[in-house]
């Protein structure tokens, strides 16, 4: 398995840690001009809940991968939290924000891969 594989499989296992849902999976290597190859993306119900997953992903994959972000921003207001690893970008919403912006429809032509939610 890669490590871009690992990488994902522990965003993914993340965000189910702390109950996120509604997660997909955007492969845009097949996207001409894209700047990334992968999304992820989940809702949260709060923005302490935003704020939970996107701090619980940072922790796992430096605890299990020792790869840190490059960068990640929106915790000023935690409606819509961006962690940047190079190749693949997390997007953690609130789930209103990510109605709003629509982020699986500005990339409709991407392979989009739902994760079933755990109940």
């Amino acid at each position: 398995m890669k490590q871009q594989d690992n990488l994902i499989e522990t965003i993914i296992d993340s965000i189910k840690d702390k109950k996120g849902n509604n997660i997909v999976c955007a492969d845009l290597t097949e996207i001409e001009g894209s700047s990334v190859q992968n999304f992820v993306i989940c809702s949260a119900k709060s923005t302490t809940q935003v704020t939970a997953i996107a701090d619980n992903i940072r922790e796992e994959t430096q605890n299990a991968l020792m790869i840190k972000p490059f960068g990640y921003d929106g915790y000023q207001n935690s409606q819509w939290i961006v962690i940047d690893y190079g190749y693949i970008y997390v997007h953690v919403f609130l789930q209103e924000t990510r109605e709003y912006y629509k982020l699986e429809q500005l990339w409709n032509d991407a392979k989009l891969v739902q994760i079933p939610n755990e109940d």
